[in-house]
C-alpha cells in the first residue's frame, strides 16, 4: 500500500478515521479546559499539569493487569463502549462544584479504561491494513492528530477565552459521544484476535513475551523515555504561559505533523530508519533554551521545530510492527501505548514539582536536557543491539 487514496478505499479505514479524529479533538479540547479549570482554581503548575496528563499515570496499571483484553474483546463493540464511557467521564468533569479530589479520581479511573483502547484501536487498525500498509496509516493518523489538535486547542481556546472551561468539556463530551455513532455504524463486527478470557495472568506472560526480546525491548524504551520527558515540557505550556498556552500547543501539533508527513511520506524506508535518533534529539534540543525566557514569537518556533521530532515515534511503531506475531499485535501496540502514555504522566507529575519549586522555564530546561541525555544513551546501546540478527517469536 503506496498512496492516501489506496488508504480510503479500503473499507472500514474512513469511519474509523473520522471517529478518531472526533476523539483527538474532544482530547484535546477537554484537556486545554481542564488544565485552565484546575490551574485557575488552585494556581499550581503541578495540579494543572497532572490534570491534563494524569489519566497516564495509570496506564501503567492497564499495561500489567488488562492489556490482555486487546486481543480478547471484539474491536467495533470495545471501541463503542470505550468512547460511550469517554463522553459520560468528560461531561462529569464539567459539574458545577465538582472538588478537584473528585476531578483527579475521575480522570485516573478514565486513563485505566483507556489502557485497553490504544491496544484495541491500533490492532484493529492493523487488521484493516494489514502489515504493508500499517506504517502509512499511522502516518495518516498521526498527521490527522497533529491537525485536530490544532483545531481542538484553537477551537478550545476560543471557548474557554469567550465562554468557560466547562462549556468546552461540554462539546468535548458531544465529540464522544457522535463518535461512539461512528463506530457503532461504521465498523463491520469482527471476532477478537486472540482466544481466551482476559486475565492478569494472560497480560503477564504476553507482556514477558514481548519484554525477552532485546530489539522490541529497545524499541519499547526508545519509545516511551525521550518522548515522555518531553511532553513534561508540554504539560507546563499553561503555567508558561497561560494567555498563550493554547498558541503553544497548537504549534505543537503543527511539528508533530510536519514530522509525520516527513516520516510517513517523504523518506525512503533506509534513511527513515536511521533517522529514528536524531529525531528524538530533535523533540528535545529546542526546549532548553526555554530557561532563558524567549519571546513567544520565539518560543512558538521553537515548539514547532521540537515537535517535529515526533516523527520519530513512527519509525519506532513500524520497528515494533515488524518484530511482533499477528496473535500479539493488539497487545504490542497496546503496550507501547501504555507505556508512552504512563511515561508522560510521570513526566508531567515530575516536570510540575520541579516548576513548583523553580519555575516553569526552568523546568521545560531541564525535562529536555534529560530527554536529550537518555537519547544519547539509548543510541549507543541501540548500536549494539541492531547488530543481532533480529527474531520474530511464533
Amino acid at each position: 500500500m503506496r498512496s492516501y487514496r489506496e488508504l480510503f478505499r479500503t473499507p472500514e479505514f474512513t469511519p474509523f478515521f473520522v471517529a478518531a479524529s472526533a476523539q483527538t479533538v474532544a482530547q484535546t479540547m477537554g484537556g486545554l479546559a481542564l488544565g485552565t479549570l484546575v490551574y485557575r482554581a488552585t494556581g499550581s503548575p503541578l495540579l494543572s499539569a497532572v490534570s491534563m496528563f494524569g489519566s497516564s499515570l495509570v496506564q501503567v496499571l492497564g499495561a500489567s493487569l488488562l492489556l490482555s483484553a486487546a486481543d480478547r474483546l471484539p474491536p467495533r463493540a470495545a471501541l463503542t463502549a470505550l468512547a460511550l464511557l469517554f463522553a459520560a467521564a468528560t461531561a462529569a468533569l464539567a459539574l458545577p462544584g465538582l472538588s478537584v479530589g473528585a476531578l483527579f479520581a475521575i480522570v485516573l479511573a478514565r486513563g485505566l479504561v483507556e489502557s485497553v483502547g490504544g491496544g484495541v484501536r491500533w490492532g484493529l487498525l492493523n487488521e484493516i491494513l494489514t502489515k504493508d500498509g500499517y506504517l502509512l496509516g499511522r502516518s495518516v493518523f498521526n498527521m490527522m492528530s497533529g491537525l485536530m489538535q490544532i483545531a481542538g486547542y484553537a477551537t478550545g481556546g476560543a471557548l474557554v477565552a469567550l465562554l468557560s472551561p466547562r462549556t468546552s468539556l461540554l462539546v468535548a463530551a458531544a465529540l464522544y459521544l457522535a463518535a461512539a455513532v461512528i463506530l457503532r455504524l461504521g465498523l463491520t463486527v469482527r471476532p477478537p484476535r486472540a482466544t481466551g478470557r482476559p486475565s492478569v495472568r494472560a497480560t503477564w506472560h504476553a507482556n514477558a513475551l514481548l519484554w525477552s526480546s532485546p530489539p522490541r525491548r529497545q524499541v519499547y524504551l526508545a519509545v516511551w523515555i525521550p518522548n515522555g520527558l518531553v511532553v513534561g515540557c508540554e504539560s507546563l505550556y499553561v503555567s508558561y504561559a497561560p494567555e498563550s498556552a493554547g498558541t503553544l500547543f497548537a504549534c505543537a501539533a503543527l511539528g508533530m505533523l510536519a514530522g509525520d508527513v516527513l516520516v510517513g511520506r517523504l523518506l525512503p524506508p533506509g534513511l527513515r530508519r536511521r533517522l529514528g535518533f536524531p529525531l528524538l534529539l530533535l523533540l528535545a534540543l529546542p526546549y532548553v533554551p526555554f530557561l532563558l525566557l524567549p519571546p513567544l514569537p520565539l518560543a512558538a518556533a521553537a515548539v514547532t521545530l521540537a515537535s517535529v521530532g515526533f516523527g520519530a515515534s513512527l519509525v519506532q511503531q513500524e520497528r515494533l510492527v515488524e518484530l511482533t506475531p499477528d496473535t500479539l499485535t493488539g497487545h504490542a501496540l497496546g503496550l507501547h501505548s501504555a507505556g508512552m502514555l504512563t511515561m508522560q504522566g510521570v513526566a508531567a507529575a515530575l516536570a510540575g514539582s520541579i516548576a513548583q519549586l523553580t519555575s516553569p522555564a526552568a523546568a521545560m530546561t531541564a525535562m529536555a536536557a534529560a530527554s536529550a541525555v537518555v537519547t544519547l544513551l539509548l543510541m549507543t546501546a541501540d548500536g549494539r543491539t541492531l547488530r543481532r540478527p533480529a527474531t520474530v517469536p511464533g
